[in-house]
């Protein structure tokens, strides 16, 4: 999904997510929960954290990215869902993405990614995880 986003901005060589990475590549995750990771750096730290995720949420795969140009070229907008469950729980996790990605030489120097920590929640901890989060709070909309 991502090589397609991202076209002839990602080297040819670049087969999987951690190749396209750069070595230094930086991921950030600016909507993460205290207590949870917000930044990783390098590739072998993005990695650690891939596998680690992949233990707790098993991916059923992804939907067409929508992409959207920017005024630097280096820097790509995509938007994408994520369909899976949580390994424990059974739990859907079906997350919608907004990824900002800055590319140089062929590589990702820079992912930022948007998502919505209270479907992780879900996922990893049981609907009853929300339920009591959100108790008492009514749609004022």
């Amino acid at each position: 999904m991502l090589r397609k986003a991202l076209g002839d901005r990602i080297a040819a060589d670049a087969a999987t997510f951690l190749d396209m990475m750069a070595d230094d590549g930086v991921m950030e995750f600016p909507y993460a929960p205290p207590g949870l990771t917000t930044r990783l750096e390098g590739k072998a730290a993005i990695a650690r954290h891939l596998d680690s995720l992949g233990e707790m949420i098993a991916s059923d795969g992804m939907g067409e990215p929508t992409v959207y140009a920017t005024t630097d070229p280096d820097v790509t907008i995509v938007e994408f869902e994520g369909f899976g469950h949580g390994v424990s729980t059974g739990e859907a996790y079906d997350q919608r993405y907004i990824s900002v990605i800055r590319t140089h030489a062929g590589r990702i120097v820079q992912y930022r990614d948007y998502w919505n920590p209270l479907v992780v929640l879900r996922a990893l901890r049981g609907g009853a995880a929300i339920a009591d989060l959100t108790e008492g709070v009514t749609d004022h909309g």
